[in-house]
């Protein structure tokens, strides 16, 4: 008998699966749309009709940035088109001001990497604010992940690629990019590093202050269990997110490893939720389509790759007493930290207040960057140390060499012949500034203080010690960083088989 409770059953059935019958439909229509798109781009890439190319994706919206991301995106795009002539390279990114040209131009001028525009292409992207902090003052990771699926809703509507790679870190582009193709475009990334880890969901759940964790949240209870209720919702979906990938290459064995705990992360009772709620939840949809999918296993390391062939013809000697840092203007890089060591070095060592200076090297991608220089500036002013801190931005390729070719000390610009001093966590811990041949290639520190005795070490070695010191870390940096090696592993990392067959 037909009751009111089988009507209403029926009615939730058909309610919450028109969601993916829309989506189905809509990708359905934007595939075959998508096709007339590839025929046009390559028209304006004067390739004949005749000839089949394959479309790459690159998702990095600030690919202008000339950060150390940049120079992993455009290293790949430049392997790819001395490689594989019958590839277009597709770059998704924000900078439609600065127009093709003009890119290309700063990849030269800023990384002495030469491209050819007739296999590159750029999709520009008109919603790059909603990967942007400041478009998320409160709930910024859930904000900047919901806005990165917006992107690349507007990046796979504008051109369909054959392959996505995402160079940047946008995990939850991943499910938006399989449902638009219907699970047909493989997915990959490059990771720099995890938008959460379950060392952020430690340190919320034993309450410890530290970056992301202010002291508001981690000295109160009620806070405390908000934030990782929160944070656990959303590596829950991060995880998923990753999950849709085929394949992963992380900068580091840090990053490999947490990127391989997050993928094999549970949460009981949030699965439990979920699979309730999946039907009712948008991004639960997203993760749910194409179920046949093989989650990977683990990430491959493919380090960085840094220009060791030209910093290798730097002289060690006669070195100024230059304290150098090259690094993008953002919040995690916390440059503040480095302010504080040279104010230590300082107060603790007055004989170099006239010798020894700070040099901050780095791109800025946005008004928010900018503002972050300053701030760093007014830092500097409050310490009273502004006269030993130079800050440069945007710098070209020839000025950075400038700086390296003449610094002493370097946060992990090894090949340059400077000692490193590093934080003693991550990548430059476990893969950076480590011994090679059993001897020391730099020091590491953890607080401002023992920073500031590490830079006194260093500028008070013996002549002797000092050389050998910056040999080994060249060697050693030359060994695992140079461009040919990071080359050699994006190779070896297996995206290949995730090309069309035609291939």
């Amino acid at each position: 008998m037909f009751t009111t409770a089988w009507f209403w059953t029926l009615v939730f059935i058909l309610f919450t699966s028109i969601p993916a019958i829309l989506i189905g439909i809509f990708s359905t229509r934007l595939k075959k749309a998508s096709e007339t798109k590839r025929h046009a781009v390559l028209r304006t890439l004067g390739v004949p009709e005749h000839e089949k190319r394959t479309l790459v994706g690159f998702f990095h919206p600030y690919c202008n940035a000339g950060g150390g991301g940049e120079r992993v995106l455009w290293t790949a795009v430049a392997l790819l088109q001395r490689t594989d002539p019958h590839i277009v390279s597709v770059v998704y990114c924000g900078d439609g001001a600065a127009g093709k040209d003009d890119i290309i131009a700063m990849v030269k001028s800023r990384f002495n990497i030469v491209l050819d525009p007739s296999s590159l292409h750029f999709v520009f992207l008109n919603a790059r604010h909603l990967v942007e902090d400041s478009s998320w003052p409160h709930f910024t990771l859930l904000g900047q992940s919901l806005g990165s699926m917006y992107l690349a809703w507007e990046a796979i509507v504008k051109l369909m690629p054959d392959i996505y790679i995402d160079t940047m870190g946008y995990a939850f582009t991943f499910p938006v990019v399989c449902a638009l193709s219907r699970g047909s475009v493989p997915v990959g990334a490059y990771v720099h590093y995890p938008t959460i880890s379950t060392e952020m969901l430690a340190r919320v759940k034993a309450r410890r202050r530290g970056y992301a964790n202010a002291d508001a949240i981690s000295s109160s209870a009620t806070l405390s269990t908000a934030k990782l209720l929160y944070y656990r919702i959303f590596m829950y979906y991060y995880a998923s997110a990753l999950k849709r990938a085929s394949f992963l290459m992380a900068n580091s064995s840090w990053t490999k490893n947490h990127i391989d705990s997050i993928l094999i992360h549970r949460d009981t009772p949030l699965s439990t939720l979920h699979s309730l709620l999946a039907s009712l939840s948008p991004i639960s949809l997203f993760m749910s389509l194409s179920s046949n999918h093989v989650p990977p296993t683990s990430a491959q390391i493919v380090y960085p790759p840094c220009e060791t062939q030209e910093l290798v013809g730097f002289p060690l000697e006669g070195r100024e007493k230059l304290i150098i840092n090259e690094n993008s203007n953002r919040p995690e890089k916390d440059h503040a930290a480095q302010l504080l060591a040279l104010s230590e070095l300082l107060k603790s060592h007055p004989e170099y207040c006239e010798t020894v200076k700070l040099v901050m090297v780095g791109g800025c991608r946005n008004e928010e960057d900018a503002a972050r220089v300053e701030s760093l500036r007014a830092l500097a002013k409050e310490l009273n140390i502004l006269d030993n801190v130079e800050l440069v931005v945007n710098a070209s390729h020839g000025e950075v060499l400038s700086w390296l070719s003449r610094a002493s000390i370097g946060l992990s610009t090894m090949a340059a012949g400077v000692v490193p001093v590093a934080h003693a966590s991550g990548g430059p811990l476990n893969d950076i500034v480590v011994p090679y041949k059993s001897e020391p290639t730099g020091y590491h520190a953890t607080t401002p203080t023992t920073f500031g005795e590490a830079l006194h070490t260093v500028l008070s070695l013996s002549l002797a010690e000092d050389i050998a010191m910056r040999s080994r870390a060249r060697a050693w940096a030359v060994e695992r960083f140079s461009r040919g090696g990071f080359e050699q592993a994006w190779e070896e990392s297996g995206w290949r088989r995730w090309l069309p067959s035609h291939l």
